[in-house]
């Protein structure tokens, strides 16, 4: 709808999160806002959100910025002050929202899209963050936008480059922990790989997705096969929702999840791969909670998808380029 911007859709998404949840705005300990839309240089997207949500007092309030991958820093932070005891039995709001735009006739154009998730961390009743997580971090400008830039400025190979290298990365150390100490020693990579129900990843287009689960499959030794059942198997079906939306930047990786978490039984295990710009990369594991099976997040996301309009025809060529 017009007016409807990076913090509409963040305050929505909260409420939603909170009207389900079985706790109060007193509970809340932490609010922190992923984003690579932010509204001011200096005050945090979380100030807006917790103005209109009322939030105040004993609350840890700011925002994280890593290009797509904000959302999932946040989120890690957030885990890791829960685990750490220094919640105090408090609860964190983390928001990952963003729009996402491109220069009229960029080829980036045909994959923009907005979108916003939020999750409450507090007792894992939808799903359980595991403690082990697995990053990679190499600095580029594979993505920028300068202060002052309406824009981003992309080099496209080498943000497809800095992604499958990503990839490749946190997958290889993650089969590695998994063989060292995570009980499968001598386990396959393939074997590993298939344990998990679905592997969900940040999606800016889903023919980028593919061609990084290519570079993962090359890397680990599987042959060509193994690697086309991977992907299809595991992975496409984790990208229905995000390709309706388009790329929603730091919340584009957590409606993959949200959407892939919806009706699995407790104790089932997905990844989650995030990739940002710049760049930084990170590897989840999560195992479904008791309330993922009725995924009650869902029916509201899914009244959302149909109202979404196309407001200028994209070619052809441009459309089949974002496929």
């Amino acid at each position: 709808p017009a007016g409807t911007d990076v913090v509409t859709l963040a305050v929505t998404a909260a409420r939603r999160a909170l009207d389900s949840w079985q706790g109060s705005l007193s509970d809340i300990g932490m609010i922190v806002v992923g984003t690579e839309t932010a509204k001011d240089m200096s005050r945090p997207l979380s100030a807006w959100v917790a103005e209109e949500l009322g939030l105040t007092g004993a609350v840890r309030s700011y925002e994280v910025k890593h290009a797509c991958y904000g959302g999932t820093l946040a989120l890690r932070q957030a885990v890791e002050w829960r685990r750490s005891g220094a919640a105090r039995g408090k609860s964190a709001l983390v928001i990952a929202a963003d729009v996402a735009l491109y220069a009229p006739e960029d080829g980036g154009e045909p994959t923009q899209g907005a979108g916003a998730v939020a999750m409450i961390v507090g007792t894992p009743d939808i799903a359980e963050v595991e403690l082990h997580s697995f990053p990679y971090s190499q600095p580029a400008f594979d993505f920028w936008r300068p202060v002052g830039q309406a824009f981003p400025s992309v080099e496209g190979q080498l943000s497809l480059d800095c992604y499958k290298t990503a990839a490749e990365s946190c997958f290889a150390d993650y089969v590695a922990f998994q063989q060292s100490e995570g009980g499968a020693a001598g386990e396959s990579p393939r074997a590993i790989l298939n344990a998990l129900h679905a592997v969900c990843f940040h999606v800016p287009f889903p023919k980028m997705v593919k061609k990084a689960v290519a570079a993962v499959g090359e890397r680990l030794g599987l042959g060509e096969g193994e690697t086309s059942a991977f992907f299809e198997d595991k992975v496409a079906p984790t990208m229905r929702v995000n390709a309706r939306v388009g790329n929603c930047y730091t919340a584009s990786l957590w409606i993959s999840v949200a959407s892939t978490l919806a009706g699995l039984e407790r104790g089932t295990r997905i990844g989650a791969f995030s990739y940002g710009s710049g760049f930084g990369a990170e590897l989840l594991t999560l195992s479904a909670g008791p309330a993922a099976k009725a995924g009650a997040w869902m029916p509201a996301a899914e009244q959302d998808l149909p109202s979404a309009q196309s407001l200028q025809p994209v070619s052809m060529q441009m459309g089949s380029s974002g496929s």
